[in-house]
Parts: structure tokens; sequence; C-alpha cells
């Protein structure tokens, strides 16, 4: 089969202005994925430049087209996963907490599609060689494993994230909505106004937009 090298050349170029729009669009994060929208992305986009590039029945405006459609779907996934904890929740997961005080939860480790042989694995590489020893080890979204040790401080997650509060991470430290709701009226802050909010030393440490 013949090529056009002219075509080529072009599509070459606009799948690299669409990967470089795509970068700069969504986050430089996802040059090194750290979520499954990351991946997700990555993937699907080298499909799309890497199967189209060199059908010569496909035309620019097509391929050009197909860039753009699937760059509005990541536009319209990543806005939802930023601001919809459900939507989040479903396509990303949440922090799983496998190892508590030394002890496994194998139903959960199980259901993560976490074996034995991989907990056994991300705890060595992290020099832990006695898992009694560990007082908590989450499973995170990226499929690394956080680990704290027993002589360590507690590991305490956001309980607030782009506006949205965590609900899981403000249960486990025995807090309510409510509470939340007072501390933000104390810095008079609402809460859709919060990028990040850690709870540090029993009190509500924010950083606005």
């Amino acid at each position: 089969m013949d090529l056009n090298y002219g075509d080529l050349t072009l599509k070459f170029i606009i799948g690299f202005l669409f990967m470089v729009l795509q970068i700069n669009l969504f986050g430089r994060g996802n040059i090194a994925p750290t979520s499954a929208i990351d991946q997700l992305q990555n993937y699907v986009l080298g499909g799309i430049v890497g199967g189209m590039i060199y059908n010569s029945s496909i035309t620019i405006l097509q391929f050009a087209l197909v860039l753009l459609i699937w760059t509005m779907v990541v536009f319209v996934a990543k806005f939802l996963t930023n601001h919809n904890n459900i939507f989040k929740k479903v396509v990303e997961g949440t922090p799983k907490v496998i190892v508590k005080n030394g002890h496994i939860d194998v139903d959960l480790a199980l259901k993560n599609g976490l074996s034995a042989n991989d907990l056994s694995f991300k705890l060595r590489q992290s020099g832990v060689m006695d898992i009694r020893n560990v007082k908590r080890a989450v499973f995170e979204r990226n499929g690394m494993l956080t680990i704290i040790m027993k002589d360590e401080d507690s590991l305490r997650y956001p309980i607030i994230l782009d506006g949205k509060i965590d609900y899981d991470e403000l249960e486990s430290i025995k807090k309510d909505e409510d509470w939340v709701e007072e501390e933000l009226k104390k810095q008079k802050v609402d809460v859709s106004d919060v990028y990040l909010g850690n709870y540090i030393d029993g009190e509500l440490v924010i950083y606005t937009y």
C-alpha cells in the first residue's frame, strides 16, 4: 500500500498537537498516569493515533474529529471526577485499608485484586519484614501501598478535596458534616471554596481556591 507522506506528516502533527493540548488541559500528571482516567486517556489516545495514522482511507478531517471527540469525552470525565464523589469512586475507587494493626483484611485484599504474592512484594519494597509491626497499610487508587508502622504517627487523608467532603475519611476520624461546617464557619469559608482540607492535630487546615 502506497503511503501519502504529506497526509501522514499532517496526521503526525495533528496527533502531536492534540497530545500537547490534552497534557496542558488536564494536567501534566497524565504523562506518568496516577489515576484510572489518566491511564485510559493515554491508552485510547495512543490507540487512536497509532491505529488511524497509517490508514489512508481515513481523512485528515476525520482523524482530527475523532481526536476532538475523545478530548471532549476526557474533559467531561475529568470534570465529573473532580466535582462528583459518586462518579469519582466508581471510576477511580477509594483507598482501602488492607492491613490494620498487623491484621490483613484478606477479603478486601482479594476483592481489590491484591494477591498474597503482590502484598508480600509491596511490603518488601517498603522494607517491611514483619507484618505484625504494620499499623496501617492503605492500598491506593494507583495500586501503590502506603504503609504506616506502629511506631510512627497515624496517617490522615484529606477530608475535603476539590470542594467536596470525603465522608469515608470523615467517619474514620469520628467527625460529621456538622463539625466540618462549624470549622469552616469559624474561618468564614464555604466548602465549595476549599481546594484541600486536612485534619491535623485536631484542627481543620484548609487551602482555598
